[in-house]
């Protein structure tokens, strides 16, 4: 069984979000062309309360029930079979889809008989790689779907998290592949 884990798709990380990842909008198509393909889709969302450790780092962001916080509205969230609330305490928390609060997302990828997972979203130098290197630490064959991403700091931060993940294991394509993969 395959997964495909969304990470962060929320106004606040795309253009003229709070915390706008260049491009983050430009991920958007990518996944809703290819969320079809897998078994079980799962998303993340930051869910940050108001005050909270996280912002003296960050500037606000992803503020729990405001607009900055919903998914990008080109999301096709139809096909999202659940979603994980991540940094919903006080503290500097909520990288990793695996952080999530309200839910276990290793236990519930594994009830689904999950073995490949599949990450795509925002931001590849943070949410994404951290989500990554945890699916990997919990024994999962982990993809990152390098069209499927954008970074914070641009193209360089980009190719340094995927080297990063790489040496953990991690396998990174397009989605072209997985488009060829299933359409012989």
């Amino acid at each position: 069984m395959t997964a495909l884990i969304i990470v962060d798709v929320q106004n606040d990380f795309c253009p003229g979000g709070a915390l706008a990842v260049p491009e983050g909008d430009a991920v958007v198509p990518v996944i809703n062309r290819i969320a079809a393909l897998f078994d079980v889709v799962v998303a993340s969302r930051d869910w940050h309360p108001k005050d909270t450790a996280h912002f003296k780092k960050w500037p606000v962001h992803c503020v729990r029930e405001t607009k900055g916080a919903a998914f990008h509205p080109s999301l096709d969230d139809g096909k999202i079979q659940k979603i994980f609330y991540k940094g919903t305490g006080s503290k500097d928390d909520g990288y990793s889809a695996f952080e999530a609060t309200n839910s276990d997302l290793a236990e519930y990828l594994r009830k689904k008989s999950v073995t490949d997972v599949y990450v795509a979203g925002l931001a590849t130098d943070y949410c994404v790689k951290a989500t990554a290197l945890d699916a990997r630490g919990h024994g999962f064959n982990t993809f990152v779907i390098e069209d499927a991403c954008r970074a914070v700091d641009g193209k360089k931060a980009a190719a340094l998290a995927a080297t990063e993940m790489t040496k953990q294991g991690i396998s990174t394509m397009t989605s072209q592949k997985i488009l060829r993969s299933t359409n012989p």
